[in-house]
């Protein structure tokens, strides 16, 4: 779990700053529960709840189901949703429109 944890902070997904709540794990649970597949490319495999806006800059909002949204780690159609959508293809990055970008894709993937 450490060695996830010093991945993660290098690779700019999480922060040492903020600890997670002790209910997150409940939480992702039920969202996936009820957004099993990515929401740009209904992918259901590798998925991710990512944080619309990010955990280390808004903590109170860990736990909000409205500041949550499915995307994956898997590469359909050549890209990592996640990455590419949810943080503008760097970690490090915040996509604010992520939530209407993913839409705006999912709906051109569908043809």
């Amino acid at each position: 779990m450490i060695i996830k944890k010093i991945k993660d902070v290098l690779a700019g997904k999480s922060t040492l700053k903020h600890k997670r709540s002790s209910q997150w794990p409940t939480i992702r649970k039920h969202h996936l529960d009820k957004n099993p597949k990515c929401a740009l490319c209904e992918g259901d495999s590798k998925i991710e709840v990512h944080h619309i806006k990010p955990f280390h800059k808004h903590p109170e909002l860990e736990l909000e189901s409205t500041n949550l949204i499915t995307l994956c780690e898997s590469y359909s159609y050549g890209i990592c949703c996640h990455r590419t959508v949810g943080h503008l293809g760097d970690y490090k990055k915040i996509n604010p429109n992520v939530v209407e970008d993913s839409a705006t894709w999912n709906k051109k993937l569908k043809g």
